[in-house]
């Protein structure tokens, strides 16, 4: 097998053609993975695209002579990445966009402008990424509010069910329902279309972790409508640790950052003029970018990585993880693996649960001895393929999912 999609017996889900028309197959050399590593982890972290880390490099000599770097390019290379964001995800406006170093800042950008009042509830889903549960059990506990946690519906087959609990726990006091498009443990998907109709029903705020998501799933920002879309930029979108980007809706319009950096008054593109004080921001969501933010190294490496996740697009990133290990899955169940149903999990990111009797320890340790990297989150053996992995990675994780069932 050569890692191509469209060779027999291996057909994709849905379209898998890049931007410019052709067929998705597997991208190892534009990375710098060892042959011998089945790294099976993007979830955890990105591996670097070798353009990626060209840019990082090109970055730093840049530094070597400052007075090359002028004033336009405090803002140049940001408004480049607020482009590609709002490309990615469907957005027509890409002042919306904010650079932010982390899915917490973004947040907490976030609640800082939500108004909870006594008695009013916040959704949350159970064992959610603990960024975006610790900014809103503050809130709750300063307004007096109620976090309300869905659980985790029991079974392997729980990702419809998990989606009506949580349509279920919202109602009138509901001011923010705040969860991720898939979950970071084990890749259940939610449907944020009906989420999103319901929560503004209510009138409450709809915030979206898209740390796990965005970048290899589809997210269109004028289907779902989300209040606040939030990502860290190093897992799937491909970018350095520190960078992420926030999408903020009209809700969120005039609020009050986290930070008074000069670069987000009007009329800081004038370096001349900066001690003539401003009170008005910059348009959009200009004013909730981090301190920083303009960062020569890690700006233009976020550019690099965004361009090529574009040229493939997410479409057909998920559907070359959907297609590379639909028979995996199978195989998996039929070993007493719990796997979530097709259409309620991710491509790129499910988790498998393990069989009764498994020393999870063990486990872990046969995985590394075999130079496979996954995660294990809870119960579940948490798998993220890209489209570095081909037929080899997937075929070492098949023989050691073999050997775990084995000692089960």
């Amino acid at each position: 097998m050569n890692g191509n999609l469209h060779r027999k017996g291996v057909e994709p889900a849905g379209p898998v053609r890049t931007r410019n028309g052709t067929l998705l197959e597997c991208q190892r050399h534009l990375f710098w993975l060892p042959d011998d590593v089945h790294y099976l982890n993007c979830a955890y972290m990105s591996p670097l695209l070798r353009s990626v880390e060209e840019a990082g490099i090109a970055g730093m000599r840049r530094k070597r002579l400052p007075s090359d770097i002028v004033p336009a390019d405090f803002f140049t290379e940001r408004d480049r990445v607020r482009a590609l964001c709002a490309r990615l995800i469907n957005a027509p406006d890409p002042s919306r966009v904010a650079l932010v170093p982390a899915a917490s800042y973004g947040l907490a950008v976030v609640a800082r402008n939500t108004r909870l009042e006594k008695g009013q509830n916040i959704v949350i889903v159970e064992e959610q990424f603990p960024s975006n549960v610790y900014v809103w059990m503050r809130l709750c506990r300063e307004a007096g509010g109620e976090l309300r946690t869905v659980p985790r519906p029991r079974g392997p087959s729980a990702g419809s069910v998990w989606t009506e609990r949580v349509l279920e726990a919202m109602d009138e006091a509901t001011a923010v329902v705040a969860m991720p498009h898939v979950h970071w443990t084990d890749g259940t998907r939610f449907d944020l279309l009906r989420i999103g109709a319901r929560a503004r029903e209510l009138g409450a705020a709809l915030v979206v972790d898209g740390t796990q998501s965005v970048g290899a799933l589809p997210f269109d920002v004028r289907a779902i409508q989300p209040d606040a879309l939030v990502c860290a930029a190093y897992k799937w979108l491909l970018g350095p640790y520190g960078t992420g980007v926030a999408w903020y809706g009209p809700r969120y319009d005039g609020g009050v950052p986290l930070e008074e950096t000069w670069l987000a008054r009007e009329g800081s593109e004038d370096f001349r003029a900066l001690v003539r004080y401003r009170d008005a921001y910059q348009p959009g969501a200009v004013r909730y970018d981090a301190g920083g933010s303009p960062n020569f190294i890690l700006v233009p490496m976020l550019v690099a990585a965004l361009e090529q996740v574009l040229a493939w697009t997410p479409e057909a990133i998920q559907a070359y993880c959907t297609a590379l290990t639909r028979e995996l899955l199978e195989e998996s169940a039929a070993l007493g693996f719990g796997v979530e149903e097709e259409a309620w999990r991710a491509g790129h990111l499910f988790g498998l649960r393990m069989p009764a009797g498994v020393d999870l320890t063990r486990a872990q340790a046969l995985l590394a001895e075999r130079r496979i990297s996954v995660s294990l989150r809870g119960s579940a053996m948490r798998v993220s393929p890209h489209v570095y992995n081909d037929e080899r990675d997937i075929e070492a994780l098949r023989a050691a999912l073999h050997a775990i069932a084995r000692v089960a």
